[in-house]
Order: structure tokens, then sequence, then C-alpha cells
């Protein structure tokens, strides 16, 4: 029955997906951030449904937009993300091993950017932004909430792996739900409706709960750095933090023992193998990276090359993924310096842009969305860097889609700052607004700071 409803609801969407590619967007991330195809049982759970929602929205772009909407919008974080596409072609082309796993790999990195690059074309008012981040947020929330209440009914049972595709592995499920949280504070605070509010923190409670199940210690370190962030910005940094000091006592109050165990022995040498593992690794990934550094070793290579420049360090007899185990020295080993230098600018980025509109806005009482929406994706990047440390996600889906959306927020706000509403004597919400044009008035967010 899951099956038919999945399947039917793809369906039905595709002639819409067609017509109006920003709906068939939205669809496409309900399946890739909730992915109810794995939700199914049946022939529904292998079907690449985001596969052709994608096709269906790009040709419905070209056959019904591509006279009037271009395919993204010129930006620095735009052309960076093809700048490190083609750096990473050219790892590709390097590479010593290209099989029909690194060919894969490549190519759903590709549909990553060009997902990123679709989205900034895509969304260019508010209420596309809002309908977006809306999708992601509840997609994404649904495991949180669902993880977070089967935890409290069974007793604090372990999560070890997430529902499917990007979101499998137990340490990138808990970054994409880090990354969440921040969306759902953020999300729920802008909308009127208390009732919205109280649903966003009820599920904010569970996804830490899912969090912690997942035993992910980087997932845990990375919710403590974006929870420190949105008390920093809060505005009321004394409640915050008080608020998170019965959080912390609450989780040594209740939390299962294995859970307390699984975070105690965060930096303990000797406590958990995986921790010197992970030393191992980022020393092997420095040799590479002295051994090839402007174009790697080839994408997806890492591993190939494991034992060629780890061969003293490796215990052979060690269960533990050969990877890099960090998205940076990842991204740097396999990519070379310049992508590397190249991927620290996009993220940096985030935080020179969302500063430029908190500026921009902060005297604007119509604009409070958007100086909300700059301190989300701070938070948000916040959170994910830190996980970045101990996780080998150099290519998470998330982040480049995010890395989007901030592009997709600066353009709209400065399609708001062109024209600049000066009340005469009521409240903007109404009503007789004179204009003046934004030459007199605060001045456009720079294209670098896109």
């Amino acid at each position: 029955m899951r099956d038919l409803l999945v399947i039917g609801i793809v369906l039905l969407s595709l002639p819409l997906a067609f017509r109006r590619p920003f709906m068939g967007m939205l669809l496409f991330s309900w399946l890739a951030y909730m992915r109810p195809q794995d939700l199914c049982w049946g022939f529904a759970r292998g079907m690449r449904f985001s596969f052709i929602v994608g096709i269906t929205m790009v040709v419905g772009w070209f056959v019904n937009e591509a006279h009037t909407r271009p395919f993204f919008r010129p930006d620095l974080r735009a052309f960076l993300m093809i700048l490190l596409a083609l750096l990473m072609s050219i790892s590709l082309a390097l590479s010593a091993v290209v099989d029909e796993n690194v060919t894969r790999y490549y190519l759903e990195f590709i549909k990553i950017i060009v997902v990123a690059l679709f989205t900034i074309g895509q969304v260019d008012s508010k209420q596309r932004l809002r309908m977006l981040l809306w999708t992601i947020a509840l997609s994404l929330g649904f495991y949180g909430f669902k993880g977070g209440l089967f935890g409290l009914l069974s007793g604090g049972a372990v999560i070890l792996r997430g529902p499917g595709g990007m979101l499998e592995d137990n340490n990138d499920f808990a970054l994409a739900l880090v990354m969440n949280i921040p969306l759902l504070f953020y999300l729920g605070r802008s909308e009127k409706r208390k009732e919205i509010r109280t649903f966003c923190d009820i599920t904010i409670m569970l996804s830490m709960i899912t969090i912690l199940l997942t035993h992910s210690r980087g997932g845990f370190l990375a919710m403590v750095g974006a929870l420190l962030v949105i008390a920093w910005r809060s505005g009321r940094l004394t409640q915050a933090i008080f608020a998170l000091l019965v959080l912390t006592l609450c989780f040594f109050a209740f939390a299962p023992q294995h859970v307390i165990d699984r975070i105690m022995s965060i930096g303990i040498e000797g406590a958990d193998s995986s921790v010197q593992a992970r030393f191992n690794s980022w020393t092997i990934a420095l040799r590479m990276v002295a051994d090839n550094p402007w174009f790697g070793v080839g994408l997806r290579n890492f591993q190939e090359n494991f034992f060629t420049y780890g061969e003293d360090l490796i215990d052979p007899r060690a269960r533990f993924a050969h990877v890099a185990h960090n998205s940076y020295l990842q991204i740097w080993a396999e990519g070379g310096t310049i992508a590397f230098l190249v991927y620290l600018s996009l993220l940096s980025s985030v935080f020179v842009s969302c500063w430029r509109i908190r500026r921009a806005v902060q005297q604007r009482s119509d604009m409070a969305w958007a100086f909300d929406y700059a301190r989300m994706m701070e938070a948000t990047t916040v959170g994910f860097m830190i996980g970045a440390m101990f996780l080998n996600r150099g290519h998470f889906d998330l982040i480049y889609h995010w890395l989007g959306l901030v592009t997709c927020l600066v353009l709209v706000v400065n399609a708001q700052l062109r024209v600049i509403p000066v009340a005469e004597g009521k409240k903007a919400a109404g009503i007789h607004l004179r204009w003046r044009s934004a030459q007199s008035g605060p001045r456009m967010l720079p294209t670098w700071g896109r």
C-alpha cells in the first residue's frame, strides 16, 4: 500500500513538475530528504524517483522557462561550485583508478552541484525560499520526531542507521538532523501561529534525542556547536545559557548509560579504537597532500591509496573504514590544494554574506525575517563545519544545496532592498507607503558577498 501511495504521488506530480519546475524542486527535495521510498517494502523501494523528478523539472525549465528564467543566476558562490566541480573532474581524469564505483560517485557529485545551481535560478522570492526551507525542515524533522519518539518508547534503543541514501550512515544521519535544528528553530519563530512554534520546539527536542541515540560523537559535538550559535545570536544569552545548562543536567539524569559512556569517551585515548584510527587517517591524508599537492590522488581514490601511504600506521586486524574521516582532508587529499581552498571559500562565504545581510536589514522591521534567516544559515553551517571535522562528507548533498539557498537569500534580500518602504504615520502592515529608490537608502549586498 505504501508503494502504491508513493508512486502515485510522484506520477501524479510529474506533470506539475514539468509545467512548474519550482514545484518539481519541492518534490525533489521531499524525495531526497524524507526519502519516503525507504518507508516502503516493495517495488517502490528501489526506484530512482529523485532522478526521474530531477530530469522532469530540468526538461520542464528548458521547455517552459528557459526564455524567461536563467538556469542559475550569476554569483560568486555559484561560480565557486562550478570551479570545484571542474577541479574534481580534473582529479577524476588523473585518477589511477576509475572504475564503476568512482564514476557513479562522480556523477552523483555533479548531480548535487547541478541541483544547487538550479535552486539558485528557481528560488527568487521570499515565498519560494520559505516553501523550500519548510520542505527540507519538515522532511528531516519527520525522522528527528520519529527517532526521538522511538527512543523514548523503547527506553533508549540505539539507532545505528538512518533511512537511506545520503542519510543511511548513522553519522551522516546525525549530521543532517543537526543541520535541521536551526531550520526548525528559526522557521518556527518566523511564523505567527504559536502552535507552529510549539511543534518545532517539540521536534527539536526529539531530534536531539535521535542524534544522541545514533552514537555519533561527531554529531553530538556538531549539535553542541549549533546550539551555542543559536544561544549566542538569541539576544538573551543569559537565558539561553541557563536553558543549555538545564538540558545538560537532563542529559546526565535521564540519558541511557550507553549514550553517556559513548559521549564521555570523546578525546579519551584508548577509549575507542576509532579515535586513534581517525588520527591515523588524518596523518595518511596529509601524506597524500604532501605527495600530490595540486590535484590530489584522485576523486574517490583515497581508499585505493590508503595502504600505500599508511602501511606503517595500519593494524590489518582493525575493522575500520579506510577513509579520511575528515571532510576537509578528504577534499584536500583527493582534489588537491586548489580544490581545498575553493571548498573553504565556499563555507567562509556563508558568514560574510550573513553578516552583510544582518547589517543591511537591522534597521528594517519589515525585514526581520531576513535577519533571522541569516542567523539560521550561520548556525546550520557551523553545525556542518564541526561535524565535517570527523566525517567523510566533503560531498554531502545538503551542504551544497544549503550553499545555493544562502545565495538565494542574498538575492531575495537584494531585490527587497531596491525599493525601501517608509511608513507615513502607520505601520508597514498597512498601507499608504511612500517609496524611494535604493540609491538613497542602504547599499545592495555586493556580488562577491553573495
